[in-house]
């Protein structure tokens, strides 16, 4: 009697975790999240943006400066859960973090971006003290999104690879952006578009076709802003003079 119930309770058991195992399988993405580090500087951005969505792709020669391995070892060390991935069109999401070395520790202005590589779309952009606090900021966005939209966004990209793939052995694809190079006096000032950190002057941003709104602002001094119309294939130079700010 005793072994049969033991054997019921064993067999109940078991069915249990394997229930429970199943429907994690089901509603947990099959891979980690592939995650591309760079650093504005580093990082020129292309492809479909603007608008309020914030749609920034990029392509990047990925670590062309020393602060982008630094800026890589403490992601790897602060966010185990995702994978650090050195090419750009086989990750998940763009981080391009700018990390502002040798101040004193209240006076760092690091800033955050976090890109979903398919959609372009922007998931979290901050200014933080330290670097371990924007990479914190990053990872948690990034775990928050994959956990919600992890399978569908690693089936957009294979489907977006799949249709791609024909076209581009057949012709080139016809651009529909236009690139702003942006740069400011002082330098090293921070880019909006469209209410969008892009990155720090000078650099060069590719947009999408239509209005924008550029603002770019540094401590001390008043925000310049422009709006501008861009067309299809355009390159438009844009050189902010920055006014210092008056102190009351």
């Amino acid at each position: 009697m005793r072994k049969s119930l033991f054997l019921a309770v064993f067999m109940f058991s078991l069915a249990a975790v394997s229930h429970t195992q199943d429907k994690t399988a089901t509603t947990t993405p099959a891979d980690s999240a592939r995650v591309f580090v760079t650093d504005s500087e580093s990082w020129s951005v292309s492809g479909q943006a603007g608008g309020g969505g914030g749609a920034f792709a990029g392509t990047s020669s990925g670590g062309a400066r020393p602060q982008t391995a630094e800026i890589i070892k403490t992601f790897g060390e602060r966010c185990p859960q995702v994978k650090i991935n050195n090419k750009q069109d086989r990750a998940d999401y763009i981080v391009v973090l700018d990390h502002e070395g040798g101040k004193s520790f209240l006076a760092h202005r690091n800033k955050i971006a976090v890109f979903n590589r398919v959609s372009g779309d922007s998931i979290v952009s901050k200014s933080t003290l330290s670097l371990g606090g924007s990479v914190q900021e990053a990872c948690e966005a990034i775990t928050k999104d994959w956990s919600e939209h992890g399978a569908s966004t690693r089936a957009e990209a294979v489907a977006a690879q799949e249709k791609s793939a024909p076209a581009a052995a057949q012709a080139p694809a016809k651009t529909s952006t236009a690139k702003l190079q942006i740069d400011s006096i002082p330098p090293g000032a921070d880019i909006e578009v469209d209410g969008n950190f892009v990155g720090s002057t000078p650099s060069d941003v590719q947009v999408a076709e239509g209005d924008h709104a550029v603002v770019v602002k540094k401590p001390g001094f008043q925000s310049w802003e422009r709006k501008l119309k861009s067309s299809a294939g355009s390159s438009v130079h844009i050189s902010a003079e920055l006014e210092k700010a008056v102190t009351p």
